[in-house]
């Protein structure tokens, strides 16, 4: 799953150069341990609210590839007919709420989400990703106190890739998440998030507790490898904020080895999934864009006669 969000992504970074994705695009690279491990703990009829950074969540919670691509293309076959496109990736048949352009926003429909599984008793989990740029919006501090006093089945899964858009996070908030959890009484845990089998165990872990009833704030120290979006020029940036050993592909490929998986599985892993790749873009170039007369078919209520 890591590779699969890696080298989706690098794809995209060339449509995107190429004019064949519309709008912009904030690409996870670096970040795709958080996505596949905690994607690993949940089931399928559990939720999950994303950001706008949010394509590595939209595949580990299961968003079929050709639909995927159609949607960030434009295609009227995407899964929300090419209307959401990169920032609003949705499909509820598979529990994704859906990507989110604005900071926070994700925060308080996990929230409604798992209110939703507990008054049904369905017990499924919601997951609400967000990044440390989203630390100091009130929302996630109202959506704690509901959580905690509402004994909500939701886990709060905080990237903190250092940067909150151009500013160090350090500049933007000055406390830490789990300190804020334990404000409210909700238990967390922060783990290496470019570890996937660490963070793995540990989603696995918070998402049965939260099954069982209660908040979990889980935080994973990531790396935001690109820009905020594609095309920042990142003049914000040292040149030597680049650490090599912490890629989780790369980290996970020498714990494949030191397991005795030999080069050759792991090389067939990414031949498959590259075909899988080409044929979902393939497909998606084949498609009918988006059809504008339409958009707003959604959008407002049919009139009614005076």
């Amino acid at each position: 799953m890591m590779l699969l969000v890696r080298r989706v992504e690098e794809r995209l970074s060339s449509l995107f150069s190429d004019g064949e994705v519309p709008g912009f695009i904030h690409l996870s690279i670096g970040q795709e341990a958080v996505a596949a491990g905690v994607g690993s703990a949940l089931e399928q009829k559990d939720t999950v609210a994303s950001t706008h950074r949010g394509h590595g969540h939209a595949l580990a919670k299961g968003i079929e590839l050709d639909s995927f691509f159609m949607e960030i293309m434009g295609r009227d076959t995407g899964m929300c007919r090419g209307r959401g496109g990169s920032m609003h990736v949705a499909d509820m048949s598979v529990g994704m709420l859906g990507a989110n352009g604005i900071v926070g926003a994700g925060i308080p429909l996990a929230v409604g989400s798992a209110l939703a599984h507990q008054t049904r008793g369905n017990g499924a989990v919601a997951v609400a990703f967000f990044g440390d740029g989203a630390l100091a919006e009130g929302v996630l501090h109202e959506s704690f106190n509901l959580a905690a006093l509402w004994k909500l089945p939701v886990l709060f899964v905080c990237e903190n890739n250092g940067w909150s858009e151009f500013s160090p996070t350090s500049r933007q908030f000055v406390a830490n998440v789990r300190d804020l959890a334990g404000a409210f009484g909700i238990e967390s845990e922060q783990v290496d998030g470019n570890d996937g089998e660490a963070v793995a165990l540990a989603a696995a872990a918070h998402v049965e507790a939260a099954r069982a009833g209660g908040p979990r704030v889980l935080e994973c120290i990531t790396r935001r490898v690109r820009g905020h979006y594609e095309g920042d020029p990142q003049k914000y940036r040292d040149d030597g904020d680049a650490d090599p050993q912490s890629d989780p592909l790369a980290r996970s490929i020498a714990r494949l080895r030191a397991a005795k998986v030999s080069d050759t599985d792991i090389q067939s892993i990414e031949t498959d999934l590259m075909s899988e790749i080409d044929a979902a873009l393939s497909a998606a170039r084949a498609a009918p864009p988006a059809d504008f007369r339409a958009a707003r078919a959604d959008v407002y209520s049919p009139g009614s006669a005076a």
